[in-house]
């Protein structure tokens, strides 16, 4: 629904697609992330339900990990447009590096170099942020 509900836009090609589906999945998942640590939801606070007696808890340490890559992929996509977009094809989308480089319209060899260049920076620029 939130690549455009009833009116699908007129996809260029499977790049644009993927692209906004990444791009829909990783805002899904960062609204969800703030929500659940906003202040009038508990903050950090755990929640517990106790309904046929299965416990849920919430984690606030996975939601603040979600952040911070979120503000460093929005950091990588100011360095590298297209290595920002390969995490978030294989990070939010779930595509293998094959399946990405071939969206992307890259070679496995670019996609792979590509790959291990951007874990390595948002590795980095996660452990800065955390500091």
């Amino acid at each position: 629904m939130r690549l455009g509900g009833d009116e699908q836009p007129a996809w260029q090609n499977r790049a644009q697609f993927f692209a906004a589906a990444a791009e829909g999945m990783r805002r899904i998942l960062i609204e969800n992330a703030r929500r659940r640590r906003a202040v009038r939801h508990g903050g950090g606070l755990e929640k517990v339900s106790r309904e046929d007696e299965a416990i849920e808890l919430t984690l606030p340490a996975e939601d603040d990990e979600l952040l911070l890559i979120h503000e460093a992929l929005d950091r990588l996509e100011q360095h590298d447009a297209r290595m920002a977009e390969l995490v978030k094809q294989r990070y939010f989308v779930g595509m293998t590096l094959e399946e990405a480089a071939k969206v992307m319209n890259i070679s496995e060899r670019t996609a792979n170099r590509d790959w291990r260049y951007a874990r390595a920076w948002l590795k980095t620029e996660i452990a800065s942020l955390r500091s």
